[in-house]
């Protein structure tokens, strides 16, 4: 078959990343059938398994590219500072906390408070989904934010309603901003927002769209201008509007098919990235500098 449509080879390679990137046909917002071609992905380092365990989540700590990251449910309640190549400078026990389902982290780049999204809700039976703020020297001050979603009303729902796991959310204006990984039918990607500060809190459902992956992490550039959502071998871009909703901007799409199982994204300027998977790889995503420029 290959041999036979050789010539119509590349077409069909960019319909089916437009497939894969893209909305539903129902969806009229548009999708994010806009592939990017303006970025480039190269492997930077790897973190050892016997060091840190599962990278689930990522955060800029310092100005030379050392990260933040922390490991999945049922591991340990500790930050791992590790340089851009993955090698571990030390490590930061949370006291205090407990590692439900540790999924992502965001940050407040300003205050320089560090957020744990305690709400890997695999099930969606969970009733102590919770964010752990991290503030003060040395991270010495833990608090806790509690939550619950307005529109759950069983633990669990039906099975195609299940849209209550959440691995992905990132720090804005005193806000957070979650997104949901649906594991019902549909595949919406909700949108939620809570305050950032301690308390119980009941979080608003902001809006919502249709990809066709599930989302696994999130962050926003320094200037506030570009959401990115990580996907299983896509990231998903989106423009931010002021006075729009979030998923009304721009958005494009970029294929990182050797990326594996991608489990953690964080901006470490306006327009690059790093992603980690679950076998502790990390990625730099640069925009090419011709375009970086423009």
């Amino acid at each position: 078959m290959l041999f036979v449509l050789r010539d119509k080879l590349v077409p069909f390679l960019i319909f089916f990343h437009s497939v894969l990137c893209g909305c539903t046909k129902q969806d009229a917002r548009g999708g994010f059938d806009r592939i990017r071609k303006d970025y480039t992905v190269q492997q930077m380092g790897r973190l050892r398994k016997d060091e840190v365990v599962e990278s689930s989540g990522l955060a800029v700590a310092s100005p030379a590219g050392d990260l933040w990251t922390h490991g999945d449910g049922g591991n340990t309640t500790w930050l791992y500072l590790v340089t851009p190549q993955g090698d571990l400078i030390r490590t930061h026990p949370v006291r205090g906390a407990y590692n439900v389902d540790w999924e992502d982290l965001a940050q407040d780049r300003q205050r320089g408070t560090l957020y744990i999204g305690d709400f890997g809700n695999n099930t969606n039976k969970r009733r102590d989904l919770r964010i752990y703020q991290l503030s003060g020297p040395q991270f010495s001050q833990l608090d806790t934010i509690q939550f619950r979603y307005p529109d759950q009303r069983e633990f669990p729902p039906k099975k195609p309603f299940r849209n209550f796991d959440c691995e992905a959310f990132f720090f804005h204006n005193d806000s957070l901003y979650l997104f949901t990984k649906n594991r019902g039918k549909g595949n919406w990607v909700k949108e939620y927002h809570l305050p950032a500060k301690p308390g119980n809190h009941v979080a608003r459902l902001a809006d919502s769209i249709q990809v066709n992956t599930w989302v696994t992490s999130a962050d926003i550039s320094p200037d506030g201008r570009t959401v990115a959502l990580l996907g299983y071998g896509h990231v998903y871009l989106i423009k931010r509007q002021p006075g729009a909703k979030l998923f009304d901007g721009d958005k494009s799409c970029f294929p990182m098919p050797s990326s594996g199982q991608a489990e953690a994204l964080v901006f470490v300027n306006q327009n690059d990235f790093v992603v980690s998977n679950e076998k502790g790889k990390l990625f730099k995503v640069a925009l090419k500098p011709d375009v970086a420029q423009r």
